[in-house]
């Protein structure tokens, strides 16, 4: 029995190193993946090193050739200089707008779904469903069917043409869509939680802050990533409730594109476009990082 055994193991050692490195199915995936990098890493590749490029090597059409020499004076005009309509102080104008915009709409949207959504998971609402359905229809209406409604009660409020006007749309717009997120999240927690501390005098706010609030870590970066993208790449709410010296960081980089003045100067369309993208790709990294760890501890402790 004892060489028997002893045979069958080392057959199957034998197919185990007879097995290919290589198998098609993964040249197939392997192949795929790189042509997918490539459909976004190549243009990013021309829109960097054009950036860093004079004029007169923008003019020979080598457009995937490095700069020499490397200049970053488009970057420096783009940031100052360039003109956006009759405005000539560059992305730097959009840049703190966008900011403007950016914390009150999360202060908004989060605090108010987050308590909207932990309310209709964890605690007997009668019209719960109701709500849910309502939420659900809210959250695939097109803006563009309650964009002049908007302008109206905006107008009426005194806060059109306003950064605050603008986070407020923003929040009205995202609310639906999180709350739904938060209350599918927090329906997952274990009820014997909830339960035990109703039993100890747990008020709606005490066990919200205190036991619902440090559990939701992750479902927090998740949802700041979503309101991040969707807020500062936005474009049609600020141009619509944007008044001249209040348009987020994307109009203003629609206007230096369209806005010429002799020749065409693409280095600075490619730093304008960059110094457009790099605030969020900073904070996608920082709320990357405390995710990660995040799990990580959680890992350790589990």
């Amino acid at each position: 029995m004892t060489a028997i055994s002893a045979a069958s193991q080392a057959g199957r050692e034998t197919k185990v190193r007879r097995r290919p490195l290589i198998r098609p199915n993964r040249v197939v995936i392997f192949l795929f993946l790189l042509m997918a990098a490539a459909f976004f890493a190549v243009p990013l590749y021309v829109i960097v090193v054009t950036s860093f490029k004079t004029m007169d090597q923008i003019r020979e059409g080598q457009i995937f050739s490095l700069p020499s020499p490397w200049t970053t004076d488009a970057w420096s005009y783009a940031w100052m200089q360039a003109c956006s309509g009759m405005n000539c102080n560059g992305v730097r104008i959009g840049f703190v707008n966008s900011l403007y915009i950016l914390a009150p709409s999360l202060v908004l949207t989060i605090s108010l779904s987050i308590i909207t959504g932990y309310g209709l998971a964890l605690w007997n609402v009668k019209w719960a469903n109701g709500f849910l359905f309502v939420l659900f229809i809210c959250a695939f209406v097109p803006f563009q069917i309650i964009m002049y409604p908007l302008i109206k009660i905006t107008g009426a409020l005194h806060i059109y043409g306003t950064t605050f006007g603008i986070a407020v749309i923003h929040s009205v717009l995202s609310m639906p869509f999180l709350t739904l997120i938060f209350r599918n999240y927090f329906k997952g927690m274990p009820p014997q939680i909830i339960a035990a501390a109703m039993i100890d005098s747990g008020s709606f706010w005490r066990i919200f802050f205190e036991i619902v609030l440090p559990m939701s870590g992750n479902i927090m970066i998740v949802v700041l990533i979503l309101m991040i993208t969707g807020i500062w790449n936005d474009f049609l709410v600020g141009l619509t409730f944007g008044a001249q010296d209040t348009q987020p960081m994307t109009v203003v980089l629609n206007n230096i594109t369209v806005t010429t003045t002799g020749a065409k100067n693409y280095a600075v369309d490619m730093a304008s476009a960059l110094l457009t993208a790099l605030p969020p790709l900073v904070i996608y990294f920082v709320l990357g990082r405390f995710f990660v760890q995040g799990i990580t501890a959680g890992a350790i402790k589990g």
